[in-house]
């Protein structure tokens, strides 16, 4: 089960993270109780091993410019969050991508749809900690390297993994004492009951 931890910004965010095992962490560029500077980010990189993928996440900008803020700050991969069209992807191309929507009627739930590397469902509202009808999953399972998000907590991770079973699961405001500061203990906690969950036996992956 691969697990990200997104919205850190200090460096003890980040060293519980990769202490706690996650494969992955993400730094929010634009506007959210969770953004962080491009400066700030390439200090906190030093901490994230080669192994830990960092991801830089964006909303509402053009992809030109979540480009550049991706390569100034030294991230691994982009995340473009929301109603990014296809030519977005494509105009980013040669960037690692990750893309992060909320699911509709109209949302292609195949990885590489776009030309991303992952896929990411989330709640309408990202970020903001409600959680949204895994149901809705029944009727068009995604395929290939896709995360789970959207109200997840360490309390509930297990039961959504073993509803939708994703290839990974992405969390921030359920492992926060108040919006945009992480409770270093629910990382912890987040990280071991998607790791439990995740090594159960199920059945045929989608």
């Amino acid at each position: 089960m691969f697990v990200k931890l997104c919205g850190l910004r200090t460096e003890e965010d980040v060293a519980t993270a990769v202490a706690a095992g996650a494969d992955a962490v993400g730094f929010v560029f634009t506007a959210s109780p969770r953004q962080i500077s491009v400066e700030a980010v390439r200090d906190l990189l030093a901490g994230v091993p080669p192994q830990v993928l960092s991801v830089g996440v964006v909303h509402g900008i053009p992809a030109a410019e979540a480009g550049e803020l991706a390569r100034a700050a030294g991230v691994d991969a982009l995340q473009l969050h929301g109603s990014y069209p296809r030519a977005a992807f494509e105009e980013l191309a040669g960037l690692r991508l990750l893309r992060a929507t909320s699911l509709t009627a109209e949302t292609a739930v195949d990885t590489g749809a776009y030309g991303e590397e992952w896929l990411l469902l989330d709640s309408p509202v990202a970020g903001s900690g409600d959680r949204w009808d895994l149901g809705a999953l029944t009727a068009t399972p995604p395929t290939g390297q896709w995360l789970l998000a959207g109200g997840l907590s360490p309390a509930n991770v297990a039961e959504a993994i073993a509803a939708a079973r994703p290839w990974g699961v992405d969390v921030s405001s359920g492992v926060e004492s108040s919006r945009g500061v992480k409770d270093h203990d629910l990382m912890r906690e987040f990280v071991s009951a998607a790791r439990a969950a995740g090594a159960r036996p199920s059945g045929p992956a989608h």
